[in-house]
């Protein structure tokens, strides 16, 4: 820079250099107009500003890209091997018209339900539902339909109780529920969303330490618990709503069956709030001492309803 000011300033002395001194100013300003010029896209030119060369034949305008369709990745099927989504797949057995599905309920409770085969109960998946109470607190055990990713979020705990047990952030738009405890049971796992005042420190360390989870040989979950945990059992019924073992089939946004065994089950039975607060009419039938309750369109409610029988074992 200190040549070109003395090229600029010594002008009267030599007027060969001022000129020379003047090029190369121009030459600095021209250099970053015609690179932006350059650079501009083409694409991006209005068609009307665009002149052909005289003679010149316009090219055959090219064939349209076709649009690429993604081809939809094939739905696995879900097995008692897999993680996520957090539902046991077992197939039933053909008897007739009609399929035979056994199950195994979260108290260690087996049955077999028999069902008609257009329903698909078996391809809809299983995941257990299983109410307890810590010391005189009721808290409920649900498998969450998206699995871990449902809870974890991509995120990190807050804490961990044991190797199986995690604690997590309340999540957003879960009203009255607090921090969620994420259970691992094998491929399962099993949250329970904390409520109202919450649990202690000393209670979510006798949580962790004394609910245990085993899976069967089918791939089902079966809950025991000690210390001060202790499961609700079949017919228990808290603020109207059934907190005993249950087997969920199917979720999300599709059709929903719940089973849930209920001794001397008739007309005052309750179906479980997972089917009756989804905003879709809901139908419930006792089955000896089982409450059958489904969800969804009226064709599958009575499918469901007519045709699903319970064989406790």
């Amino acid at each position: 820079m200190t040549d070109q000011f003395d090229v600029i300033e010594a002008g009267e002395r030599d007027g060969r250099r001022r000129w020379v001194g003047l090029v190369v100013v121009l030459a600095l300003l021209l250099i970053p107009a015609i690179s932006l010029l350059t650079s501009r896209d083409p694409v991006a030119e209005p068609a009307e500003r665009r002149v052909a060369e005289p003679g010149a034949v316009d090219p055959a305008p090219a064939a349209p890209t076709p649009r690429r369709t993604r081809t939809p990745e094939p739905i696995r099927t879900i097995t008692r091997v897999d993680a996520a989504p957090n539902l046991l797949t077992v197939p039933g057995t053909a008897k007739g018209d009609d399929e035979v599905l056994r199950v195994v309920f979260p108290d260690g409770a087996r049955a077999d339900v028999r069902y008609p085969a257009e329903l698909a109960l078996d391809e809809m998946g299983s995941r257990p539902f299983q109410g307890a109470w810590i010391d005189d607190r009721l808290r409920e055990f649900v498998a969450p339909y998206g699995g871990e990713a449902e809870i974890t979020r991509g995120g990190e705990p807050i804490r961990n109780y044991a190797d199986n047990v995690t604690l997590w952030p309340r999540q957003a738009g879960s009203g009255m529920y607090g921090q969620v405890m994420l259970f691992s049971f094998g491929s399962w796992r099993l949250a329970m969303y904390d409520r109202g005042e919450g649990l202690t420190f000393d209670q979510r360390v006798d949580l962790a330490e004394n609910l245990q989870g085993r899976v069967t040989e089918d791939g089902y979950l079966v809950l025991s618990a000690g210390g001060g945990v202790r499961l609700a059992s079949p017919g228990d019924v808290v603020r109207n709503d059934p907190v005993g073992p249950q087997l969920w089939f199917g979720g999300g946004l599709g059709e929903m069956v719940a089973l849930v065994p209920t001794p001397g089950c008739d007309e005052e039975a309750e179906a479980p709030d997972v089917i009756e607060v989804r905003g879709r009419p809901t139908d419930m039938v006792c089955r000896g001492d089982v409450l059958v309750a489904a969800t969804g369109p009226e064709s599958f409610r009575a499918r469901a309803i007519d045709g699903i029988r319970v064989t406790m074992k």
